[in-house]
Formats: C-alpha cells, structure tokens, sequence
C-alpha cells in the first residue's frame, strides 16, 4: 500500500522568481501583513513545514505570483520506504547489528523499594 506525502518547494519557486535570499522575501511578507523573523522565513523555506498557517500560504502564493500547487506537491511514498521503530532495516543502520554482535545485550531493570530507615 502507497502512502502519501508531500514535498514544499518554496526554495524552488523562489529560486525561478530571481530570489535567492530568504531574507529578501521578508519585506514581500510584511507587505501582506504577514510579520515573521528571518529566523522564522528561513526555517520556512529550508524545511519542509508540518503545519503552516494559510495566511502565510495565500500571502507566499500572492508575493511570488504562484498557486498553492507550485508551492505544494503530493508524492507516493512506497511502503517499502516507510519504516517502523522495530524495523530491523533501520536497526541495522544504526549500528545496532554490531552490538548485537559483540553480544551487548541491554540490562533487565529492577525496581528496588524505597529505603524505609
């Protein structure tokens, strides 16, 4: 089964607008009444957002002329590629096969009752 996911290409459609700055689109913001730090515009076109505001959608799709769909694209994403905690395959990447290995094994707990004096 496909899951969906989605890539933000703000950086892209900056980059065809002649913007190569993120700092250059602060003053386009303000204009349309969005206020955000050039800490907060950076983040937003270096990475991908999980939540975005709409205003900031409709005032980025207005001050670089584009549509939500220029800025927004919907990928597949195999289930392969998706992965799990348990997922043996990211075990392996984390270097947790050499430990197993070595024979590291992690400790069993014990919960000990509060000293009573």
């Amino acid at each position: 089964m496909n899951a969906l996911d989605y890539e933000w290409r703000l950086r892209e459609v900056m980059a065809t607008r002649g913007l190569f700055s993120t700092t250059k689109l602060i003053p386009l913001l303000n204009e349309r009444g969005i206020h955000l730090s050039a800490s907060q515009v950076y983040r937003l076109a270096a990475e991908k957002p999980e939540r975005l505001n709409l205003q900031v959608l409709v005032a980025l799709m207005d001050a670089l002329d584009c549509s939500a769909d220029d800025l927004i694209g919907k990928i597949q994403v195999p289930a392969s590629r998706r992965g799990t905690g348990t997922d043996h395959s990211a075990a392996e990447e984390s270097g947790l096969s050499v430990l197993k290995e070595k024979g590291f094994r992690p400790r069993r707990a014990s919960v000990l009752p509060p000293n009573n004096e």
